[in-house]
């Protein structure tokens, strides 16, 4: 144990140094200790060869002389047409001047700031080890005592609960992010009457949230995340992130990895990468809203659309655009490349720049749901269940295959191939189409889209088109083996922007081996991240409809899904 002490007393009288040499009987050590004497605080300018005050005059002087010289010098060149790369040893000497007299300026300001590091006492002079004695702010924020700083913070929850001071605002006018959310959090605590103690509040970058993910931050909440694989995709392998708190999800993924392993492995193939953004215009006729869409959809007049729109972006290129009319109103689907990003943002961009073009020669066109953004999502269609979507694609179409051996259905999936492909027919076909399900033709590949989008920093609400997907199994080699393939039409990923800067989903990214932009093949690493989700799609699957097939569902849930802890303690 590091304990540190003060040092020891004198007894007696301070001796010096024609004492110890009278005094013989004492001994050296401690004449030692009692001759010494604290030395005076060094500072930084007694570095200086000369008075600090004299330094100064003689550095601000040469700067600013300096600095006038080489301004005449320089306009002389310019005047009688001297390239100013051109010097003279004076000139030279000059520049020499101006930079060393810069860099002593520039560190003269932090003198000061050294000084108190410098000048600070030491802490040997503490009885007892550790750090000095923190106390805990009635906000749950760790610090050194600061009285001033507790009552501040106090005054600024009371202006908060009684609304003199807006919540959204406090990032802004206490300019400390964790700080701010620490008095939120106080706030919401006094006026709802309920606490947020299992809320997390410390360990978060609250900084890099700010304006980008998250508004009005209180905390954050932990979700687990576990480890698929390895999926053995392309000849790659890949282990994949999955958070959740749904029990069984990891295991039965992971099953269906090794399954796929053990028979060699999956194929994913990219089909069409395009975002797509729809806003919806209006006309005072239905004839004037055609001749605008007969505009759009003529092939002559692509050329032109696409130079404006690819403006908005180094990445966004125009693919094509689909019209559609209802009335005097004219829905516009823009579709472009959007490299590495998801790119709603970036296309929203490049249709706003087309929209301004289309009004010098459709100066009645009236843009409808411009706020910021011009869209209007239904056509688009964004974050809800569409047949656009579902037919022509949307962000990354992927179709992702397997061959399973007969011997790995059996022994790895407990199940038989028959089985599965009855099973695939009643349940994810004919059980959807009775239920009218609208790209919903498979057993749960929601599931393992939510995981995989939360744990890499996609946007969750888009789960619902990017988990669109028809699942198909078909026995092959004379009824041996099973084929399997998953085609999911609009899985809408990327990797930079969002909630892909975060730590922690920027780990899960680099893990997949796809973190941020790639610098070589833009929009390659959101390509490879879409094909990933699909081939971890086909092994979760796969898993699930053996565990129907089998039996195991209930029981596997029952064992794996259920806590053991009582839910009365808990609560209370």
């Amino acid at each position: 144990m590091d304990v540190r002490r003060r040092p020891p007393k004198p007894s007696g009288p301070p001796t010096n140094s024609l004492d110890h040499q009278q005094n013989k009987g004492s001994s050296s050590a401690s004449a030692r200790v009692l001759d010494r004497s604290p030395s005076p605080t060094p500072k930084a300018s007694d570095a200086l060869p000369l008075p600090l005050y004299l330094t100064n005059c003689i550095f601000f002087t040469l700067f600013f002389s300096v600095a006038y010289y080489l301004l005449h010098r320089w306009r002389d060149k310019i005047r009688n047409s001297t390239p100013l790369h051109v010097l003279t040893l004076s000139d030279l000497a000059a520049i020499l001047s101006l930079i060393a007299s810069f860099i002593y300026l520039l560190g003269f300001f932090g003198i000061d700031f050294v000084q108190s590091f410098i000048a600070r006492p030491s802490n040997d002079h503490w009885d007892v080890d550790g750090p000095p004695p923190t106390t805990t702010t009635p906000l749950g924020i760790s610090h050194p005592p600061c009285p001033k700083e507790e009552e501040a913070d106090e005054e600024l929850v009371n202006s908060v609960v009684s609304g003199d001071i807006p919540s959204y605002s406090l990032e802004s006018t206490l300019g400390d992010c964790l700080r701010a959310a620490s008095i939120r959090r106080e706030a919401v605590q006094r006026i709802t009457g309920r606490s947020l103690s299992g809320l997390p509040l410390d360990g978060f970058d609250y900084d890099s949230i700010l304006g980008q993910c998250c508004e009005m931050p209180v905390g954050y909440v932990q979700i687990p995340v576990g480890i698929a694989g390895p999926l053995l995709l392309n000849g790659c392998e890949y282990s994949v992130p999955m958070a959740t708190t749904e029990g069984c999800l990891v295991a039965s993924t992971n099953r269906g990895c090794k399954a796929i392993y053990a028979s060699g492995g999956a194929t994913g193939i990219l089909l069409r990468d395009g975002m797509t953004r729809a806003p919806v215009v209006r006309f005072p006729t239905a004839k004037r809203a055609t001749d605008l869409k007969f505009f759009l959809e003529d092939p002559l007049n692509f050329d032109t659309l696409a130079l404006v729109f690819n403006k908005s972006s180094r990445f966004a290129r125009l693919q094509g655009i689909q019209c559609s009319i209802a009335g005097k109103n004219l829905y516009i689907r823009f579709s472009c490349s959007t490299g590495d990003a998801m790119g709603m943002n970036m296309v929203s961009k490049g249709v706003q720049n087309v929209l301004d073009f289309l009004r010098s020669d459709f100066c009645d066109m009236d843009v409808i749901g411009i706020s910021g953004k011009c869209s209007v999502r239904n056509f688009c269609s964004d974050k809800k269940p569409a047949a656009v979507n579902w037919i022509e694609g949307r962000g990354k179409s992927v179709v992702c295959e397997a061959t399973i051996s007969e011997e790995v259905v059996n022994k790895v999936l407990k199940t038989t191939v028959p089985a599965l492909v009855e099973l695939n027919m009643l349940k994810n076909l004919a059980g959807s189409a009775v239920a009218g399900a609208l790209g919903g033709f498979n057993a749960h590949a929601a599931n393992i889209v939510s995981a995989v989008f939360i744990a890499t920093g996609q946007d969750p609400a888009q789960n619902i088109e990017s988990s669109h997907c028809i699942t198909m199994m078909e026995a092959v080699n004379n009824g041996k083996d099973l084929h399997i393939s998953v085609t999911m039409p609009s899985i809408e990923v990327g990797t930079v922007g969002g909630g892909t800067q975060l730590a922690s989903q920027s780990a899960c990214l680099n893990l997949l081996g796809v973190k941020g932009a790639s610098k070589e093949s833009p929009g390659s690493n959101a390509r490879l991240l879409a094909t990933i989700v699909a081939g971890a799609v086909l092994a979760g699957e796969l898993s699930l409809m053996s565990a129907i097939a089998a039996g195991q569902l209930v029981k596997s849930h029952m064992k794996y899904n259920r806590s053991s802890r009582d839910v009365t303690k808990i609560a209370s």
